[in-house]
């Protein structure tokens, strides 16, 4: 249920109690203000469609000069390969987050807390709605996490697709068909015709896939079997009763053997029907032009033999 916002005060500047820092120590930085001896190491908010969370996010400013910092919200995405990144344009928790000051100047040695809300819109879907806010300045920005969860029902569901066998390594796509952040374990196995090739324990993989997203990864096979045939499951679960599965068959044959066994019989029958040829041509070679010989007949034989006796 929505609650009243206190109006938001300005951005406080505290005065750092540090050292002299060197240039290479003098970045500036943006995070959670503490909320114990180690600070966070994101933020993290929970509430019903319609709340408006409250927070209060630190830019610190070791160096020597003042700094001018800008706030934004983004909404958090994944890459093509899994990648964390954001959004260019925000439309979810990005572009609900409000900042009492969206420009800060912040002298030499000191720190900026800047209140903001986070207004979860009426009607919003259930589950996790990842964010971050991002501080540009100096050529540079940087980014904070925010977890986000609207309250109600959730669910944790993926799909394993385009499961392919090539150049030594297996690729296939990761899908979060649920509402939760994921982060999937993936187990391999596969079954050539004599037998178990491949057997991979479950194993954490370097993701954390958003809900919504689709990532394509790639498990390496750098010692595939040379001649098989082989049938490739993957099986994937995660946080929330996740799992799916998929399969895959490859044959696994040294074309270059084979390649090289078709050409040498070619060669062979090349010079088989070569030997047949000249055998041909040479029983029905014609007589040469101009000569003419009248085949003799036994009759004609006979004759030339009686006459010869006569005399």
């Amino acid at each position: 249920m929505p609650f009243a916002v206190r109006a938001l005060c300005l951005a406080s500047v505290t005065v750092l109690g540090v050292a002299p820092v060197s240039a290479a120590d003098a970045d500036w930085s943006v995070v959670p203000s503490a909320g114990g001896p180690d600070g966070r190491p994101y933020f993290y908010a929970e509430g019903a469609p319609g709340t408006v969370l409250q927070d209060t996010v630190s830019v610190r400013n070791p160096g020597g000069k003042p700094l001018t910092v800008r706030l934004r919200g983004a909404d958090a995405d994944n890459d093509g390969d899994g990648a964390l990144s954001v959004r260019a344009r925000a439309k979810d928790t990005g572009a609900w987050i409000t900042f009492a000051e969206r420009t800060v100047r912040i002298p030499a040695r000191t720190r900026a807390d800047v209140p903001f809300t986070v207004s979860v819109p009426a009607g919003t879907a259930p589950g996790d709605h990842p964010g971050a806010i991002l501080a540009s300045a100096g050529g540079r920005t940087a980014a904070v996490r925010v977890h986000l969860r609207v309250g109600g029902p959730t669910l944790s569901a993926l799909t394993v697709e385009h499961v392919k066998i090539h150049d030594g390594r297996i690729s296939y796509e990761l899908v979060n068909r649920g509402t939760t952040v994921l982060t999937p374990e993936l187990a391999v196995r596969a079954e050539g015709l004599f037998g178990e090739v491949l057997d991979r324990a479950p194993r954490t993989l370097p993701v954390e896939l958003l809900p919504g997203r689709r990532v394509e990864l790639d498990e390496p096979w750098p010692d595939p079997p040379a001649l098989d045939g082989v049938d490739v499951e993957l099986t994937v679960t995660a946080e929330g009763g996740a799992r799916a599965g998929a399969h895959s068959r490859a044959w696994f044959v040294p074309w270059t053997a084979v390649v090289a066994g078709a050409l040498s019989g070619l060669a062979v029958c090349a010079g088989g029907a070569h030997w047949f040829v000249r055998r041909v041509r040479r029983r029905r070679r014609p007589w040469p032009t101009g000569v003419t010989e009248r085949p003799r007949t036994e009759v004609e034989t006979s004759e030339a033999e009686t006459t010869g006796a006569a005399t």
